[in-house]
């Protein structure tokens, strides 16, 4: 059977559930099905240039990261340890979904996941420790590259649970807030990040 599939308040975003096959032994799930993410995406999976793996205490709250577009990269995340509320963001200027954002949790009991496509915002919040967020991304990690948004402009409004106290690193903590970095001219234009992520799918 394959993944079910809903697409996010972010335009061209997803998230999968695929089925979850447990036995006395423990389990078996692809959190990854071609099938479907063909049919919800339009087109396959991105080449994949490169595997991130991060491990997160809870309260820790990483982001809201981008990367520069171009080159740009587009995502695509699971949790298979622990449990996470990962946050799309839109901030490409000129998308019909600019400003707005959505929110899915992820754990190793339903094997959500979720598809960034190339030019949005990626935050997500650690509900326990030792939580454990896998990725699929399209380009290589170059620093000049990477950057960030204050996961706590309040413009924002991200859906950071009361019962947190947000770990952050230096670097987010000093983020510009989203109109900062518009003003700024720092964030992916939505035309653009839509030609390079159509490359990156042939």
């Amino acid at each position: 059977m394959p993944a079910e599939f809903r697409p996010l308040n972010v335009e061209g975003a997803f998230a999968f559930t695929p089925k979850v096959f447990p036995d006395e032994r423990g389990l078996f799930v692809s959190p990854y099905q071609e099938e479907a993410f063909e049919e919800a995406v339009g087109h396959r999976l991105f080449h994949v240039a490169q595997t991130n793996h991060s491990l997160s205490s809870r309260g820790v709250v990483r982001g809201v990261h981008y990367t520069t577009t171009p080159p740009g990269v587009a995502k695509y995340v699971y949790c298979p340890r622990g449990r996470a509320l990962d946050i799309i963001v839109d901030i490409r200027v000129g998308s019909p979904t600019f400003g707005q954002w959505d929110a899915v949790e992820l754990d190793p009991a339903s094997f959500r996941t979720m598809y960034f496509p190339v030019g949005v915002g990626h935050a997500f919040v650690a509900l326990e420790d030792d939580t454990v967020m896998s990725y699929m991304i399209s380009g290589t990690y170059v620093a000049e590259h990477e950057l960030a948004l204050s996961p706590l402009d309040p413009a924002l409004g991200l859906p950071i649970p009361d019962d947190i106290t947000p770990l952050l690193s230096e670097r987010d903590g000093a983020a510009l807030t989203l109109e900062q970095a518009r003003e700024q001219g720092l964030l992916p234009d939505y035309a653009e990040s839509r030609r390079i992520e159509a490359t990156l799918h042939g």
